[in-house]
């Protein structure tokens, strides 16, 4: 792949990737309620997701699945209810998610289950297959064998995703801080709740 093609697909998926969406929203709000660390798991959930949409779109599979939306509209819906009865329990301060009140205790979510979390969102959403049958296939030379260029715009796709997974989960991590100083701990689980909540509806209607 030339330079100049390179040149041209870097702020082009960087520019997609730092736009608000699903996928930023769940860093953002995961960012808030289990920080940037723990917030890793569910990125490289989504990652690989990112990777398997990618791949399919520039192999052309993701054409067929754009024209027979049924084929993952269980999954869209169930992971949209999922995503938003995490949002409710944030919400109500209760559940795997939350940030404790001072003197509580609270069960952590499983590192596999904020992964899946991840993987679901990105896999499950349209917008994404769409965008990827747009934009993916022109950077692809059909004169050349397909397997080494679809290796490096993956990689530096995933690159680029990864880094604005961690400005948006970065961002949620200081408004935590932000919030936990003024001790409004309840007011911090409702925000990342109600973020979830979007998130989950977003995907389900989507």
């Amino acid at each position: 792949m030339s330079l100049a093609l390179l040149s041209l697909f870097i702020p082009t998926f960087f520019f997609v990737s730092i736009t608000p969406g699903m996928c930023m929203t769940l860093a953002l709000s995961l960012g808030m309620s289990v920080g940037v660390r723990r917030s890793l798991h569910m990125m490289w959930g989504e990652l690989i997701g990112v990777g398997l949409v990618a791949s399919a779109a520039a192999l052309g599979v993701a054409a067929l699945m754009l024209q027979f939306p049924e084929a993952f509209l269980f999954l869209k819906l169930g992971g949209g209810a999922y995503l938003g009865w995490l949002g409710i329990q944030m919400w109500q301060s209760k559940g795997k998610l939350v940030m404790p009140e001072p003197g509580s205790e609270v069960a952590v979510q499983g590192n596999l289950q904020l992964a899946l979390n991840g993987f679901i969102t990105a896999i499950a959403n349209p917008k994404g297959w769409a965008f990827f049958v747009t934009l993916l296939p022109p950077f692809l030379d059909q004169s050349q064998p397909l397997a080494p260029q679809l290796s490096v715009l993956v990689a530096l796709i995933l690159l680029l995703e990864f880094i604005c997974l961690i400005i948006y989960a970065s961002g949620g991590k200081a408004l935590r801080h932000l919030l936990m100083d003024r001790g409004n701990v309840k007011l911090m689980n409702r925000i990342a709740g109600s973020l979830m909540i979007g998130v989950g509806i977003w995907l389900a209607l989507g």
